[in-house]
């Protein structure tokens, strides 16, 4: 069974397209009529969460979560983590940048070499990116990435891609121990994931650049700092016994 799980804040304009095009990909694939999609709705204001309920009520394939208030990128996407049913749960953004037919790539590597997650990135062929974002966006992924590499010892070409498969045991061992809510918690889970001796692959993905993005000056910088957070909580222990999350912390937000 396979769990996709979509991020939402205020994304009603551009979710028609997207939960579309999922469900066409579901309905094509072999086992399309046993996945789910767990839209997670983190504090929207422009009528996201109806949308998904609206759609659910004819696509039972399709479901709401909802987090309290907006919490952050992170908190959304370990909510859907924890709370799907898939034996191969996938990350992917609300604007499809990364085309949701390359999960065959990824799950085809998962399988062939029997990876706990598999990583989509930019960064290993930029063939693949059909459209660039600005020039300044991109050196400042590229100084994220640099100094990621340097404060975490992660190896790992592009942390920020938002297109990633968890085989279910890894999801729920890494996302019941993360901490971070903001947009560096891909970097938090993949240290877990190499902390906790799971295989990762990192694998060439198609992309595009959409406008509309969320990451804001601030958030950017936050993520920085948040870099030494991360080995802060390890040298604290906070990630030996999953302390990073608690039940009740998300429990009470599912929308039935």
């Amino acid at each position: 069974m396979l769990s996709i799980v979509v991020p939402a804040y205020n994304e009603r304009a551009r979710l028609p397209e997207t939960l579309g095009r999922l469900a066409s990909f579901l309905d094509h694939s072999s086992q399309g009529q046993q996945a789910e999609v767990l839209v997670v709705d983190d504090g929207s204001s422009d009528g996201t969460a109806g949308l998904v309920e609206e759609l659910g009520r004819s696509d039972p394939r399709f479901r709401l979560l909802s987090n309290p208030g907006n919490r952050g990128k992170g908190y959304a996407v370990r909510h859907g983590m924890l709370k799907a049913a898939g034996d191969w749960r996938l990350m992917t953004d609300a604007d499809l940048s990364t085309p949701i037919e390359e999960l065959d790539r990824l799950w085809k590597a998962a399988c062939e070499q029997n990876a706990a997650v598999v990583i989509g990135s930019r960064a290993i062929n930029r063939k693949l990116v059909a459209k660039h974002q600005s020039w300044f966006r991109e050196t400042g992924g590229r100084f994220f990435n640099w100094v990621m590499r340097v404060i975490t010892g992660l190896p790992f070409a592009d942390t920020q891609c938002g297109f990633k498969l968890y085989r279910a045991d890894a999801a729920e061992a890494i996302f019941s121990r993360q901490v971070l809510d903001g947009f560096s918690f891909d970097v938090e889970d993949l240290y877990l994931a190499q902390r906790m001796g799971l295989k990762v692959l990192e694998l060439p993905v198609a992309w595009a650049n959409v406008e509309g993005t969320k990451v804001t000056a601030a958030a950017t910088a936050r993520a920085l700092t948040d870099l030494v957070r991360i080995r802060r909580f390890d040298w604290k222990g906070v990630y030996d016994s999953g302390t990073g999350y608690h039940s009740g912390d998300v429990e009470k937000t599912v929308v039935p």
